[in-house]
């Protein structure tokens, strides 16, 4: 994880003002940062979107590819996850380090999306146990300001709600044998529902307080963060302690309050760009890597 070294004189002047609900950039305990959002980013992906939170930057694209349904799960398509930390995002992402923590948001995005019900993982399945669809979901981090899990799993949803995958028509001849015909017409499409599709809240412990959406110089007060994944109607689907402090439990459930309350707005506000954005259908104007 990208880290800054502060000194005790800064490290005590942010403890001192979250207790008092005011940090360093003006925001309360529980304000997230403008955050930007764009989808339809990448020219050849079947979804993509870019978001910028603060000086966190992620691109995210999907691929729908055909595969073959898993045994245990043979009326399921899936998704699959790959994580690229950018070297030219922080130094520390050069040699290993960055592996290390592409394997571990990789794994979180598992765990989150292996609950039940946030992608409807059979309207994927072309044929069951011969033919389903694979979304492969690419994340790449850009640069890293803090706050990395919340910015993914907001890019993913926004890149999942613009993943727009053909129309499949199997036709079967006489002799029993199939065959899979695409519909090359790009409005004759499929789309995901994204409605269940939890994103994380990451609530660190600064003092006796939490906070979230924490930047660089805030996490290097934090000992221990708490990832939590929380649908649009508030219920917390998984939940993950990060860092080398201990949280109490009175302190873990205000912070799984917290987490739900402030992720049903999260959601709220997503929803309202995505569709925003939709509406405007060809005429908007896209910014893309340019901007």
């Amino acid at each position: 994880m990208a880290s800054v070294v502060l000194s005790e004189a800064e490290k005590l002047y942010i403890v001192h003002g979250v207790q008092e609900d005011l940090r360093v950039d003006g925001r309360g305990c529980e304000d997230y940062r403008c955050a930007e959002v764009e989808t339809d980013v990448v020219s050849n992906t079947s979804g993509s979107a870019r978001v910028k939170l603060g000086h966190t930057d992620i691109l995210v694209g999907v691929k729908a590819e055909m595969g073959t349904p898993k045994l245990e799960k043979p009326d399921e398509g899936y998704l699959e996850f790959f994580v690229d930390c950018s070297a030219n995002a922080t130094p520390e992402f050069e040699g290993r380090g960055g592996e290390e923590l592409g394997t571990e948001i990789a794994n979180t995005l598992y765990r989150i999306f292996s609950s039940e019900g946030s992608v409807d993982l059979k309207s994927l399945c072309i044929n069951p146990r011969e033919h389903c669809w694979v979304l492969y979901v690419d994340v790449l981090l850009l640069e890293c300001g803090g706050n990395l899990f919340d910015a993914i799993s907001i890019a993913v949803k926004a890149a999942l709600f613009n993943t727009r995958i053909p129309k499949v028509h199997v036709l079967e001849d006489e002799e029993g044998s199939k065959e899979i015909e695409l519909s090359d017409d790009p409005y004759d499409c499929i789309r995901l529902s994204v409605e269940d599709v939890p994103c994380i809240v990451t609530l660190s412990k600064i003092g006796y307080r939490h906070v979230v959406d924490a930047t660089l110089q805030e996490e290097a007060c934090s000992l221990a963060s708490l990832l939590i994944s929380v649908t649009s109607k508030g219920a917390l689907t998984c939940m993950k302690k990060i860092g080398k402090g201990s949280l109490d439990p009175e302190s873990i459930f205000e912070m799984m309050e917290t987490g739900k309350r402030v992720g049903k707005s999260l959601h709220t506000s997503l929803q309202k760009i995505l569709d925003e954005e939709e509406s405007l259908g060809t005429t908007r104007q896209k910014v893309g890597f340019l901007g």
